[in-house]
């Protein structure tokens, strides 16, 4: 490998490093990354393999047929059970890859984004971070369990809990809430309604909150095969509960193509149905009375993209920089619809396009209004 292969793939670790410390970190700030970086002169290659032969983690990284190019002294004692073998070690093969790690290989060539996961080896379950390159080269950045992550691990399980602790409280609420509404007049019937919609509300974000936790960092796994489903007959589904939100504001749905031209998706059908129903949603919120939402279908190669686009505001860059952030809320100003979301929804949809292999964006139309993509794999 040349040095100026070898430079490219050190920036590219030391920027995902920095990248995923600032995310660790809980920093809202997003890193400034000039545009071309520039030297004075060529580090050699020699140097750039002792920087990341010295790094904390683990390093791996493969050519596009999984021969590994380099692999650094941390990833040797976490791979290789016996030192003296690591020379006999030449291709990704030779380490006993799960299936779970070649998927996310996989997954990360054809998205071209960094995925994360798990790799068990014998008794250990190691973390790895799996970032692409140029011409499906892969860098593999890999890490043993630490206490920062069981403490991390702990803290998803403790939210997990308390939210499944509150649906009872609440169900037991909203029966009161309903009970004195039977009898509340003038003023009373007043608050007793504001209470209902409360409650309501907290239930929907317990909910939601449940459904991240069973979300957030979950895996791309095909333990479980999913299955191959015409989008639009969920489409039909999520709309239909929406519908009635819909019908006073005359807010239409209109999907393309019609049904005579096949289309299907390789997917989780309830996990698929509760994104369209946020991402229908969410465009609810935001188009004007009297207007449509507009929901297409494309094949692209191995994916399906379903667009879904509203005629409103559009999104601001603070938007598009932090829509799938959880409890993100655009200005309450641009909303159309009397409602106010969680800040949950898009940040669920990410987390199922995740979890299903795929992945979602956002973008300004330039005819206006606001369009979200959410990209499948193809049955």
């Amino acid at each position: 490998m040349t040095a100026e292969t070898t430079l490219q793939l050190a920036l590219g670790f030391g920027l995902g490093a920095l990248s995923a410390a600032l995310w660790r970190g809980g920093t809202r700030k997003r890193a400034i990354v000039p545009t071309q970086l520039r030297r004075r002169q060529p580090i050699p290659d020699l140097q750039l393999r002792e920087w990341i032969n010295a790094a904390p983690q683990g390093w791996l990284v493969l050519d596009g047929a999984n021969r590994i190019e380099i692999m650094n002294e941390r990833a040797e004692s976490l791979l290789v059970r016996g030192g003296s073998l690591a020379r006999q070690i030449w291709h990704l093969d030779d380490l006993e890859p799960s299936a779970e790690l070649l998927h996310l290989l996989e997954l990360c060539r054809n998205t071209g984004l960094a995925q994360r996961g798990e790799w068990s080896i014998g008794r250990n379950d190691l973390s790895v971070r799996v970032m692409p390159g140029e011409r499906s080269w892969l860098a593999l950045q890999i890490e043993g369990n630490n206490p920062l992550k069981l403490q991390l691990k702990k803290q998803e399980e403790w939210v997990s809990d308390v939210a499944h602790e509150l649906k009872t409280p609440i169900t037991a609420l909203r029966l009161v809430s309903e009970t004195l509404s039977l009898k509340a007049e003038g003023r009373q019937a007043v608050l007793v309604e504001r209470l209902e919609k409360e409650l309501e509300r907290l239930q929907k974000l317990v909910g939601d909150l449940l459904d991240l936790s069973r979300l957030d960092n979950a895996l791309a796994s095909r333990s479980r095969p999913p299955a191959a489903l015409d989008p639009r007959d969920v489409i039909g589904q999520a709309w239909s509960t929406l519908q009635e939100l819909a019908i006073p504001r005359s807010i239409d749905l209109n999907v393309e193509p019609e049904r005579d031209q096949a289309r299907q998706v390789c997917v989780d059908p309830a996990r698929l149905h509760q994104a369209l129903f946020n991402l229908i949603d969410n465009a609810l919120r935001y188009s004007p009375d009297g207007n449509s939402i507009e929901l297409s279908i494309e094949e692209r190669d191995r994916w399906c993209l379903i667009a879904v686009r509203d005629h409103g505001p559009g999104f601001s860059e603070t938007d598009l920089d932090r829509l799938f952030e959880r409890f993100y809320r655009g200005d309450p100003a641009r909303a159309r619809g009397p409602r106010n979301g969680s800040g949950l929804g898009l940040a669920i949809v990410r987390q199922i396009a995740l979890s299903q292999g795929g992945l979602v964006r956002a973008r300004n139309h330039p005819g206006g209004g606001a369009v979200v993509e959410l990209l499948l794999p193809r049955a």
